[in-house]
């Protein structure tokens, strides 16, 4: 499996000790373990800002970045070495581990963080932590604080301000290294190839969550063990679910099937959706509404280079979605005041997008300064137009209702203007009848 190397997480430590400056400290708790039922965990996935600035994945661990300290810039916290536990439970880095393998300056033992964190926060001005996610440690946080304040007199000096942590790393986090880029790009090639072995594995009469299975293993046997979030295999009516993970209905001739799936690779996301039919074949209704689709998302992608606002692209999609639907019949009107009324919310309704990297739903701000955020190159977002019409809605004709299609790539902002990194999965109608006519059904 591709890894950053540890040269990569120590410029992203010193960059953001640049912005912080000597008066401060930065201090990131890594994620907690989750129990999924009685005493099994869920598989440990690591906070994606701790992990940005570690690459380190063991619960119980705390960085601290103290700018300007002789003794060492870059502190971590975490579990000592035990040959029982290790036994159980798996390998643990260490102390050693920590400044060897993970490029830490020094490394102290986690059951010791109380006793050393209140000196190394002494005659330190201002703390960066992300309050209110872990608030058992804001607490801790909050008594490490007094320790100093109690001992004042003794010239203790206790920071006297809390700045947010996640402002600066979101910031950092926006935009993509060449490093980053090629995991991004290992895990969207992995992603299509899913999407590709289900298109040539779906027929009528398969269930969902054979597909699903299918996905997962080009997944793992590509080396990313995880997906980035649940996947969404919705054949029929259930493609108008947005969020439907059931998986469980049987497929049947005539339905469409709507995949969202990526995988994970080094704690880097993939966000894939295909739409296509369960018998290899468009019908009439189904190929208009897809090919509605599939050139909303065109104009919108055509939108995304640098200068260009956030909202450029979703604007783009709805225009087009709402022409494309009074051309079918479906709405009527004049098509500026169905946009101003949001006629199309019916059929329509979530955003065209969001940011990529470790998080499929990834962190950055949309507005900067009131004003919405322009493209700039090594921004990675998602374009995803959709269309639904439900099954219930008798404001349409019965051919188009129960008919849910979504169409999502991944999209790197480039100097020139954009990079589609998922482009190897299918979405043109013909090439997706093409490749589905080559199954082996046997």
């Amino acid at each position: 499996m591709k890894k950053l190397a540890m040269t990569e997480y120590g410029k992203r430590r010193q960059q953001l000790m640049q912005a912080i400056g000597n008066d401060g400290v930065a201090i990131l708790p890594a994620a907690s373990e989750k129990i999924r039922n009685r005493d099994s965990e869920y598989l440990y996935r690591q906070d994606s800002d701790f992990y940005y600035l570690t690459g380190f994945n063991e619960p119980e661990a705390v960085l601290v970045l103290i700018p300007g300290r002789e003794a060492g810039v870059s502190i971590l916290f975490c579990r000592d070495r035990d040959p029982l536990m290790e036994t159980w439970h798996g390998r643990r880095a260490g102390q050693e581990g920590a400044v060897q393998q993970y490029g830490m300056d020094q490394a102290f033992s986690f059951g010791e963080l109380d006793q050393v964190m209140p000196g190394l926060l002494d005659g330190r001005q201002t703390i960066y932590f992300t309050l209110g996610v872990l608030p058992d440690f804001d607490g801790r946080l909050n008594g490490w604080v007094n320790n100093l304040k109690a001992r004042e007199r003794r010239g203790a000096v206790a920071p006297s301000m809390v700045s947010g942590l996640d402002v600066l790393v979101h910031e950092m986090r926006l935009f993509k290294s060449d490093a980053e880029l090629e995991i991004m790009r290992e895990a969207c090639a992995i992603s299509a190839g899913a999407h590709r072995r289900a298109m040539t594995i779906c027929r009528p009469g398969l269930y969902e969550y054979q597909l699903e299975a299918e996905l997962q293993h080009e997944f793992i046997h590509h080396g990313a063990r995880v997906p980035a979030y649940n996947s969404i295999v919705g054949s029929g009516e259930n493609a108008c679910i947005l969020h439907y993970t059931e998986n469980d209905r049987q497929m049947c001739d005539g339905d469409l099937v709507l995949i969202d799936a990526g995988c994970e690779l080094d704690n880097y996301a993939a966000d894939i959706t295909r739409t296509f039919p369960v018998n290899g074949v468009f019908s009439p209704e189904q190929r208009a509404l897809y090919s509605l689709v599939l050139k909303a998302q065109e104009q919108a992608i055509a939108t995304i280079r640098p200068g260009n606002p956030w909202t450029s692209f979703h604007d783009a999609a709805i225009r087009t979605l709402t022409e494309g639907l009074v051309d079918l019949g479906i709405l009527s009107g004049d098509v500026d005041q169905l946009i101003k009324d949001e006629a199309y919310r019916p059929f329509y309704m979530h955003g065209t997008g969001h940011w990529l990297g470790m998080d499929v739903h990834d962190v950055g701000n949309h507005k900067v300064n009131g004003e919405w955020r322009k493209f700039e190159p090594g921004m990675v977002l998602t374009v995803e137009p959709g269309l639904y019409i439900a099954p219930d809605n008798t404001d349409v004709e019965e051919k188009w209702r129960g008919i849910g299609i979504r169409i999502e790539d991944n999209v790197l902002v480039t100097a020139e203007g954009c990079e589609i990194l998922t482009s190897a999965a299918e979405k043109d109608p013909e090439a997706i009848e093409a490749l589905m006519k080559g199954q082996d059904w046997s």
